[in-house]
C-alpha cells in the first residue's frame, strides 16, 4: 500500500492513502467519492481556537496575572537624562610653517571619553560629592575606608559594592553620527537620579579642565628649558657664519649678487661670440687661398662686406661691374666691326686697366681678411684663457659656499625654531590663564516627573499580548499533537474510504424499559443509545442510524448487500451498539433481519437484549446444536432474529474461518433479507479479518476523539489485504457541541429542533411522551 500526497484537514496535515489495486477497489469503486471542499482558513483557525478556548484563556489569564502582579509590586525607578558635547581638541603645539593637520574622524576618541565617564575614579568622586559614601564609611571604619583622599583602595569589598550599586544605574551612550554623549541614571530616588547626572557632568568637566591645565603647564616648563638652549645655539651658529664669510672673502652666495658668477657667465658669452667670429674669418680666409678667380672674387666681396667700414667692398663691386660692362661693349662692337675697330681696341685697353685695379683691390682685401682672421683667433685664445681662470675661481667659491650654506641653514633653522617655541610659550601662558575645555554641556538633567519603570500600561499590554499569543500557540499545539480522528472528513482522507455517516454522542440516561408482551428488560446501568432506534425513534440518534441504513443499502451496485459485517479498530468504539441499531432500522422496513453475535470472546448482544445465556453460533460451529435451535425472535421487533454467540470456545478464530461458518452464512442468506454480523475489533484479534471476505459489506466503526489515525489506517490495511468489501467508515459518538462540528450544530440548532423529539415507548408499544432533546 502506498501513501498519497499530504492533504490539510482541520488544521492538520494528513497523508491520503492510495488503495492497493485489489478486488476490493473494483467492487467498491462506486463508494469512493471526493471529500468535501475544505473550509476557509479563517474558519479553520476559528474552529481550533473555539475547540481549545479554555486552555488558551487559562494561559492568557495566568500570564497576564503574573505580569500584572509583578508590575504593581515592582519598586518605581526614575531615570534622569543629561547630555554633553565633546568638541574636537586643538593641538597645543602647531608651527606656522608645518603642514596642516588633516581633519578626520577618529572613532576611538569619543569611545575613550565614554569609558572615562564610566571609570571607577570618576564614579568615586561623584559618590563623594553626593555623600553616598557616608554609610560605607561607618560600616567600614575598621577597614580604614576613606573616600576623601586620593589613595582609596579600589579592592575594598565596601568600595566594590558601592561602585557596583552606583554604576548599575548609570548608562553612558554615544549618539550615532554625533559628538554628543547622553548620560542616564536610574534610581528609586528621583532627586538622586538628577543630581547624579549633573554631578557627573560637572565633575567630568572639572577633571577635563585640570587635565588640560596640567598638560599646558608641563608644556610651558618644557618650552622654557628648550628656549634657553635654542638661544645659545642661534648665537653660536651666527658667529660661525660670520667668521667663515670673513675668512673666505665671500661677499654673497646669491647668484644675483655674486660677482664671480656674473663674470664667469659674461666671459662664457664673449667666448662663444669670439668663436663664431673666428670661424667666419677662417672660412673667408680659406676661400681666398683656394686660387679660383671666381671664388676669390666672391670671398673678397664677402670679406669686404663684413668689414666695418665697407669702403673696399664698394670699390671692388664697382670695378667688377665696370669690367662686366666693358666686356659686353667690346663683345658687341667686335662682333659688328671686328677686333681692329678703334673703339674695340679702346675698350680692350680699359678692360686691362680695370683688371689691374681688381687684382690690386683683391690683394688688399685678402690682406685685410688675413689680418681679421688672425685678430679673431688671438681674441678667442685670450677669452678662453680668461674663462679658465674664472672657472677656477668659481670652483673655489662653490667649495666655500657649501660650508657657508650649511652654516647659514643651521642659523635659519635655529632661529625659526626659537621663534616658534617663543610664540608657543606665550600662547601656553595665555591658555593657562583661561578656563579652556573641549566639553560643553548640552542638556542639564531635570528631576523626572514619572517613573521610567515599571511602565504599567505597557507591561499590561505586553502581558495581554504575550498571554494571547501563547494561548493561541498552545491551542494550535494541542491541535497538532491530537492524533485522534474527530470528523468524517478526516476519516475519509486518512483511510481512503467513504464516510457512511456519523452517530451523535448519546446521553447516559438510566432507565428501565419494560414490555411484558415483548419481554424487553434492560438493566438500569445500560445506555439508552444501545436501543435508541426502538426506544426513541424520533430522536436525532435514531435518525442517524436510519441515514446509515440508507448509506448501506446504496453501497452495492445492483442489489443491497445481504451480509453486513460490523467491526471496529479497537474495543469500546460502539460496534455492538451499531450492530444492534443497524439491525433494528433494517427490520423496521419490513425486512427479515438476522443479527449474529460473532464476538465469541466477549459476547454482549444477548445481555443488551435481556435474553440470558443460551446456545448460539459457537455451538452450531462445533456441531452441538442446529440453527433452528439457536436462532430466536428478538423481543424488539417481529422481523428481527437473533443468533447469540453461544458458549465461549477455546479457538474462536479457527471456528469463524472454518468451512462450516461459510456454509452457515450461505444457508442463512437464503432465509433472511439482511444478516448483520457483530465481530471483535480488527486490531485486537483476527476474527473480523477472517470473516470479512464472506460479507457483502464491511462497516468499520471508529469513535470520535478516541480512535487514533494509526489505528484507522492499520484496520483498513488489514481488511483490504484480505479483499474485504469495506463499504466505508462510520464515525460514532460524535459530540456535535464540539467546535469540530460548529457548522453542523449551527444548522441543526436553527432548523433541526422541530424535527427531533425524544419519544419513549411505553409498555403497550405506544409513545409515552415527547421530550425535546438537546443535540448530543
Amino acid at each position: 500500500m502506498s501513501s498519497g500526497p499530504l492533504m490539510p484537514i482541520h488544521g492538520q496535515v494528513l497523508r491520503e492513502i492510495q488503495n492497493t489495486p485489489l478486488e476490493f477497489n473494483r467492487q467498491s469503486a462506486s463508494y469512493m467519492y471526493a471529500p468535501a471542499a475544505q473550509e476557509s482558513g479563517i474558519h479553520e483557525y476559528l474552529r481550533i481556537l473555539l475547540k481549545h478556548k479554555w486552555a488558551a484563556l487559562s494561559t492568557l489569564a495566568v500570564i497576564f496575572g503574573v505580569i500584572a502582579i509583578a508590575s504593581f509590586r515592582t519598586t518605581p525607578i526614575y531615570e534622569a537624562v543629561g547630555s554633553i558635547a565633546i568638541t574636537k581638541p586643538d593641538s597645543m603645539i602647531n608651527f606656522k610653517d608645518s603642514a596642516p593637520e588633516l581633519d578626520y574622524y577618529d572613532p576611538t576618541e569619543l569611545d575613550t571619553e565614554v569609558r572615562i565617564l564610566k571609570s571607577d575614579l570618576l564614579a568615586l568622586q561623584v559618590i563623594r560629592e553626593l555623600g553616598l559614601d557616608k554609610p560605607a564609611k561607618n560600616a567600614s571604619a575598621n577597614n580604614d575606608l576613606n573616600l576623601t583622599g586620593d589613595t582609596t583602595s579600589l579592592d575594598s569589598p565596601a568600595i566594590s559594592a558601592m561602585l557596583g550599586g552606583f554604576k548599575s544605574g548609570l548608562t553612558v551612550t554615544l549618539l550615532p553620527n554625533t559628538r554628543i554623549i547622553e548620560i542616564r541614571y536610574s534610581s528609586p530616588n528621583k532627586e538622586l537620579a538628577a543630581n547624579a547626572v549633573n554631578t557627573l557632568i560637572s565633575t567630568y568637566e572639572e577633571q577635563n579642565f585640570k587635565t588640560r591645565y596640567e598638560s599646558t603647564m608641563q608644556a610651558s616648563d618644557w618650552l622654557s628649558k628648550q628656549l634657553a638652549d635654542l638661544q645659545m645655539k642661534v648665537e653660536t651658529s651666527q658667529e660661525k657664519l660670520v667668521k667663515f664669510q670673513r675668512e673666505h672673502e665671500i661677499l654673497g652666495t646669491d647668484e644675483k649678487q655674486n660677482i664671480i658668477t656674473d663674470k664667469l657667465e659674461e666671459l662664457n658669452k664673449e667666448l662663444t661670440t669670439a668663436e663664431s667670429t673666428r670661424m667666419e674669418k677662417q672660412a673667408a680666409y680659406e676661400l681666398m687661398q683656394s686660387g679660383d678667380p671666381e671664388t676669390v672674387a666672391a670671398a673678397a666681396v664677402g670679406a669686404s662686406s663684413s668689414n666695418s667700414n665697407g669702403g673696399g667692398s664698394s670699390l671692388l663691386e664697382k670695378l667688377q661691374a665696370q669690367d662686366a660692362d666693358l666686356r659686353i661693349q667690346a663683345a658687341q662692337l667686335g662682333t659688328q666691326f671686328g677686333p681692329s675697330y678703334p673703339r674695340v681696341q679702346q675698350l680692350n685697353v680699359q678692360l686691362k686697366e680695370v683688371m689691374t685695379q681688381i687684382q690690386a683691390q683683391t690683394k688688399k682685401v685678402f690682406a685685410s681678411v688675413h689680418d681679421d682672421y688672425m685678430a679673431a683667433l688671438h681674441r678667442e685664445k685670450m677669452l678662453s684663457d680668461a674663462l679658465d681662470k674664472q672657472k677656477q675661481q668659481a670652483n673655489a667659491l662653490n667649495e666655500s659656499s657649501i660650508e657657508y650654506n650649511l652654516l647659514n641653514r643651521d642659523v635659519e633653522t635655529n632661529r625659526t625654531l626659537y621663534e616658534g617655541l617663543l610664540q608657543k610659550l606665550k600662547e601656553a601662558g595665555v591658555t593657562a590663564g583661561l578656563r579652556s575645555t573641549n566639553v560643553r554641556k548640552v542638556d542639564q538633567a531635570r528631576v523626572p516627573t514619572y517613573p521610567s519603570s515599571p511602565n504599567i500600561p505597557r507591561n499590561l499590554v505586553f502581558g495581554f499580548a504575550l498571554g494571547l499569543s501563547t494561548g493561541i500557540g498552545l491551542a494550535f499545539l494541542l491541535e497538532a499533537i491530537d492524533n485522534t480522528v474527530r470528523t468524517p472528513e478526516q476519516a475519509q482522507v486518512i483511510s481512503g474510504l467513504p464516510s457512511l455517516g456519523m452517530i451523535p454522542l448519546g446521553s447516559r440516561q438510566t432507565s428501565q424499559l419494560a414490555n411484558s408482551a415483548k419481554k424487553l428488560a434492560l438493566a438500569a446501568s445500560k445506555e439508552v443509545v444501545e436501543l435508541v432506534s426502538q426506544a426513541r425513534p424520533q430522536s436525532q440518534m435514531a435518525e442517524s442510524y436510519r441515514a446509515l441504513r440508507t448509506s448501506i443499502l446504496l453501497t452495492s451496485i445492483g442489489a443491497p448487500p445481504k451480509t453486513i459485517l460490523v467491526t471496529s479498530a479497537l474495543p469500546q468504539e460502539g460496534k455492538s451498539t451499531t450492530s444492534i441499531n443497524c439491525a433494528i432500522v433494517l427490520a423496521q422496513k419490513d425486512s427479515r433481519v438476522l443479527l449474529i453475535d460473532a464476538d465469541l470472546r466477549r459476547p454482549s448482544i444477548h445481555k443488551t437484549l435481556g435474553l440470558g445465556p443460551k446456545m448460539g453460533l459457537s455451538d452450531v460451529l462445533t456441531g452441538n446444536a442446529t440453527l433452528q435451535q439457536v436462532i430466536m425472535r428478538s423481543p424488539v421487533s417481529p422481523s428481527l432474529f437473533i443468533l447469540p454467540a453461544g458458549t465461549p470456545p477455546p479457538n474462536p478464530a479457527e471456528l469463524l474461518a472454518s468451512s462450516n461458518m461459510r456454509d452457515i452464512l450461505a444457508a442463512l442468506r437464503e432465509q433472511y433479507d439482511h444478516i448483520v454480523i457483530d465481530t471483535p475489533p480488527t486490531l485486537s484479534v483476527t476474527d473480523a479479518v477472517v470473516m470479512s471476505p464472506s460479507a457483502d459489506a464491511v462497516i468499520l466503526v471508529i469513535r470520535s476523539g478516541q480512535t487514533t489515525k494509526q489505528a484507522l489506517r492499520r484496520s483498513r490495511e488489514l481488511l483490504v489485504r484480505v479483499n474485504a468489501r469495506v463499504a466505508g467508515v462510520l464515525l460514532n459518538a460524535v459530540d456535535l457541541r464540539s467546535p469540530d462540528y460548529y457548522y453542523y450544530y449551527e444548522y441543526q440548532g436553527k432548523y433541526g429542533n422541530r424535527y427531533y423529539h425524544e419519544d419513549r415507548m411505553d409498555p403497550s408499544g405506544g409513545p409515552s411522551g415527547t421530550v425535546a432533546s438537546t443535540p448530543a
